[in-house]
């Protein structure tokens, strides 16, 4: 610790004495006593009571039938009711397609998309690409099956034939 600091903390010290001394010295006097007199004589007392006597009698008057209760305003667990808008036309039936026959199945929707060519020792091997509304891709050659419903007749520069194995029909597909 430094010269310095030391006097420093004395002369803190000496300066917290000489304060609580000074408070010390200091005598309190006692408040001055309010003269004794007689109490001011109010003429609302009687007044008072009687007012709060007619405030209780009006209380229990009021306490005697209970409030009834309101209809709510809403109801959180049903919807409101609108009415239908005016000016509104009917629309008028939906044909409904015609039934389709008992033993006739439709013929499923394919697209001729393209037909590669192989040179072969034996020929030209042709295989098409067809493709159906499922998102399949099917590649055919002469005699494969297609769907298990058709076989394939013969496959052209930009066409395909196929038998039906069902009816017994052929069907042609071109590129388009």
């Amino acid at each position: 610790m430094t010269a310095t600091r030391a006097a420093a903390y004395l002369g803190a010290t000496f300066l917290c004495a000489a304060w609580l001394a000074s408070a010390a010295g200091v005598v309190m006097s006692p408040a001055p006593q309010p003269e004794q007199t007689s109490p001011v004589k109010t003429s609302g007392t009687e007044s008072l009571a009687a007012e709060v006597q007619a405030q209780t009698v009006r209380l229990r008057e009021r306490m005697a039938t209970p409030p009834t209760p309101r209809e709510p305003l809403r109801n959180p667990f049903a919807f409101a009711s609108r009415e239908e808008p005016k000016g509104r036309t009917a629309l008028p039936p939906i044909a409904q397609p015609a039934p389709l026959t008992p033993g006739v199945v439709p013929e499923p929707p394919l697209s001729l998309i393209g037909v590669a060519e192989q040179l072969t020792p034996q020929g030209t091997e042709r295989t098409a690409i067809v493709t159906a509304d499922s998102d399949e891709i099917y590649m055919i050659k002469e005699g494969d099956l297609l769907g298990g419903r058709y076989r394939v007749k013969a496959v052209g520069p930009g066409s395909l034939e196929l038998t039906d194995l069902v009816t017994g029909g052929v069907r042609r597909l071109a590129l388009r």
